[in-house]
């Protein structure tokens, strides 16, 4: 008995009367198993299946083998599954575990889902993208074509808030909590010290102290494999230590999740695979390290970086929860209690983080052309959109207006990155359709070969031609890699030859033309990519040789990508491959070593130089660009400023803060640098060497970003000065810190009760009082205040210290004066 079954008869009740039903069930509730054999016998259902979604191929699996088990049946039957290298269904199969994947292609081809009674997304909280796109499309289908379509989301720790915002008010059933207690223990990493130390070290304190199977958190496989090999000798005779990531053998990852044979202990060194929806059989110990590895996309380079950070609260409780599955348990974590309390509640949403361009493409062939078509519960970010779109568009995917094209529906249809799909369909009209399918069969899957084999991506074809042994190769991978590989071939004959180093070169660079890396001068194999920014070879990789190469995967560091997989490339085949995207221009830029601006004519890839010559005549606006350019690459600060120009741009700043409706320009540094040819390039008009900027009006250039009116108003809401009690002018700073300021001796301030403010009354100024030597003696924004509490100190310090200047009891009352004391009459 499982604490799920409590509310399955209420469940089917409601799922009887509505169609629509969240399902809170915290882990070990058993929801992933119970839940669809339940629905089973469901009257509402009738002859239609049941579709599952997991979020994960081992979770799929692992789901759909138990409830076939509790069946006394073999996955395929009665339950069954699909993920994009292994299916297991048939006539007779009624429970559908899939990927996520399969869904969206499932709803493609047939919107009405006719086949299916019911749509379940498990472990929901996890928020991949693929499940919010899911998730979009059939509450779009059941809205539209389906009333009878069952929608069941169901998560250990979802947030209802947001998912509500997009379901309506829905039924919320909640099951009780786990099946055991667990208990936390915190053991802080020490300052200084390594993550794999303090696992390893708090893994022979748990084995000491604590009886069963351990499951161990790591952010990835590289520390998984640190934290094994440390423990390797150092354990009792009876205990055995199984990995557990993406990039195992199925055989290894089944048997890691297997319990110990009986007498035995194991430790299960695990990535966050083992979060959601497996049951470890055996584990009553979690050790979680607390960190977590994501991949985070950037829209600027098109590339996406792996980051390591802090678990959510959420995703820590879930971890938790593994412990508790058959008996009390116990989970060790390695931070404080009082970190504990500044986790994140929740992990971002994949869709906030994630390159779109496989969703917007979907979405092109569902009928949406832009995101605001669709009931997201987190919008995409606009510039992770944008250059989605850009990038289609550049793939002749979709069109100006963001519809697909036969190009994008043949992509599609291919179910890879439409990166790898363009490789695919123009590497067939080239005589290249064997290799190109190849290549995205090995790029659809983490590394054949793994860490250590080098970059070069023409091993891993020789590998998968059978020209390559290596006995460390996952078997059953590389035969679903082949069989990939021989459903993307499409009419591409089965005995083509094996392509060449170049050949490779040439389809990446119909998939990655971004990625093309010229060598930079020197002895380091550093690379410039064609997206602008650099990248690096590990120093005796045999690539390292090449001027030229095409990047098929690096980490998406900001300052210098890593190159992990690549192959070279000739540039004849770029000129004949990516002409479209090869431009003749001439430019001027800034040449540090020559101190000077260097006019050339350029042919260029991309951010990449083919080829430079220099320029004989050189037109006067294009040198003004080459000043520009020049300040771009200097920054703002190299421009002539003046006390008045900062001034100017302080005060634009905080009116565009404080009325951030209004129209103020942005005056940051990367808006003026962004558009400089604007409100800049006028004012350089005849000028030709960096000198000649000494000559420039600033604060004329400045005005020009508004027009008269505004000009006025800048001078009514944020005035230069303020008159002070003594009628002196005093100027304000709009450039110190928590400004606007005024500074002025305390004695000219007599009498002045009520603290001056700018923008409208909005902003108080703040006033620093100075000594008779032009001292600060205090700070504030609220002058009647300082007077009645803050004075009477001030007053007995300063007295002696300076009694030739006034300090009267009562400050409200006296005459504000600059000079000494004034002298009785005679």
């Amino acid at each position: 008995m499982l604490p799920i079954d409590a509310i399955l008869p209420e469940l089917d009740k409601v799922l009887e009367q509505t169609s629509t039903v969240l399902l809170q069930a915290p882990p070990g509730a058993g929801k992933t198993t119970r839940v669809p054999l339940a629905l089973l016998d469901a009257a509402w259902r009738g002859d239609g299946k049941i579709l599952m979604l997991e979020p994960r191929r081992l979770a799929a699996r692992s789901a759909a083998r138990f409830m076939a088990r509790q069946l006394d049946e073999k996955p395929g039957q009665t339950v069954g599954y699909r993920t994009r290298l292994d299916t297991r269904v048939s006539g007779a199969t009624r429970i559908e575990v899939v990927t996520e994947g399969i869904l969206t292609r499932l709803i493609q081809a047939d919107p009405m889902l006719e086949d299916f009674a019911a749509v379940i997304f498990d472990e929901f909280h996890e928020r991949s993208l693929q499940a919010d796109l899911g998730l979009a499309l059939v509450r779009e289908s059941q809205q539209a074509l389906r009333e009878d379509l069952r929608l069941l989301v169901m998560s250990a720790t979802l947030d209802t808030a947001p998912i509500a915002k997009v379901l309506g008010d829905v039924p919320v059933i909640s099951s009780e909590g786990r099946t055991f207690p667990v208990a936390i223990r915190y053991r802080p990493l020490p300052r200084n010290g390594r993550i794999v130390d303090q696992v390893t070290s708090v893994i022979q304190e748990a084995l000491g102290d604590q009886t069963g199977s351990l499951l161990v958190f790591l952010p990835g496989a590289g520390e998984i494999r640190r934290v094994e090999q440390q423990l390797r000798g150092n354990l009792p005779d009876h205990v055995t230590v199984a990995p557990l990531y993406g990039n195992l053998k199925s055989e290894q990852q089944d048997q890691a999740i297997s319990p110990a044979p009986g007498g035995q202990r194991k430790v299960v060194l695990a990535t966050a695979l083992a979060e959601t929806s497996l049951t470890i059989e055996g584990v009553r110990v979690v050790i979680d390290s607390g960190q977590q590895r994501r991949a985070v996309f950037d829209p600027n380079s098109g590339m996406t970086r792996l980051v390591t950070g802090r678990v959510s609260r959420a995703s820590a409780e879930q971890r938790k929860g593994r412990a508790g599955r058959v008996e009390p348990g116990i989970c060790y974590r390695l931070w404080s209690e009082s970190e504990q309390f500044r986790l994140a509640d929740y992990t971002p949403p994949e869709i906030l983080e994630a390159d779109l361009a496989p969703l917007v493409l979907e979405l092109a062939q569902w009928g949406a052309r832009d995101a605001a078509a669709v009931a997201w519960i987190d919008e995409p970010p606009a510039a992770h959109w944008q250059q989605a779109v850009a990038l289609l568009q550049w793939l002749d995917m979709i069109d100006s207006d963001g519809a697909i094209t036969d190009h994008g529906k043949a992509a599609r249809e291919l179910g890879i990155h439409p990166r790898l799909a363009h490789m695919v369909l123009t590497g067939r009209s080239i005589g290249l359709g064997g290799p190109a399918a190849a290549l995205a069969a090995l790029l659809g899957e983490r590394d054949l070969l793994g860490p250590g084999a080098g970059a070069d991506m023409h091993e891993r074809i020789r590998v998968l031609y059978g020209e390559r042994r290596d006995r460390t190769l996952d078997v059953a991978r590389l035969k679903a890699v082949r069989q990939s590989a021989k459903r993307l071939s499409g009419p591409a004959p089965a005995d083509a030859p094996m392509p060449s180093e170049t050949e490779v070169g040439r389809l990446l660079a119909l998939a990655y033309p971004d990625r093309i890396a010229r060598r930079r001068p020197g002895n380091a194999p550093r690379y410039q990519l064609s997206n602008g920014k650099g990248a690096v070879l590990r120093e005796d990789d045999p690539l390292a040789r090449h001027d030229w190469l095409v990047a098929a995967e690096l980490d998406g560091k900001a300052r210098e990508a890593t190159i992990y997989l690549a192959a070279p490339v000739d540039t004849p085949d770029l000129e004949l491959e990516l002409a479209g995207h090869i431009h003749d221009i001439e430019e001027a830029l800034w040449d540090d070593s020559q101190g000077r601006i260097v006019a050339r004519r350029v042919r260029k890839l991309g951010e990449l130089v083919l080829q430079e010559n220099p320029l004989a005549h050189v037109e006067p606006e294009l040198v003004q660009q080459g000043l520009i350019n020049a300040i771009r690459k200097k920054g703002v600060e190299s421009l002539p400023w003046t006390d008045d120009s900062r001034q100017w741009r302080g005060r634009a700043l905080l009116l565009a803060e404080t009325f951030p409706d209004d129209g103020w320009p942005d005056t940051s540094d990367a808006a003026l640098l962004e558009n400089l040819e604007n409100w800049l390039g006028p004012f350089l008009v005849g000028m030709t060497r960096w000198s000649d900027l000494a000559r420039i009006d600033l604060l004329a250039a400045l005005n020009s970003l508004i027009d008269y009116p505004t000009q006025q108003k800048l001078q009514t809401l944020a005035p230069t000065h303020l008159t002070i009690p003594t009628g002196q002018r005093v100027r304000l700073d709009y450039t110190a810190d928590n400004g606007p300021v005024l500074a002025a001796k305390l004695q000219a301030l007599f009498g002045w009760t009520e603290t001056p403010a700018v923008a409208g009354g909005r902003v108080p100024v703040v006033i620093h009082l100075l000594s008779p030597a032009q001292r600060p003696l205090a700070v504030t924004a609220d002058l009647a205040s300082f007077w009645r509490n803050a004075y009477p100190e001030v007053r007995k310090d300063m007295r002696g210290r300076y009694p030739k200047h006034p300090w009267p009891e009562d400050p409200f009352t006296a005459e504000a004066q600059q000079g000494t004391k004034k002298r009785p009459a005679r």
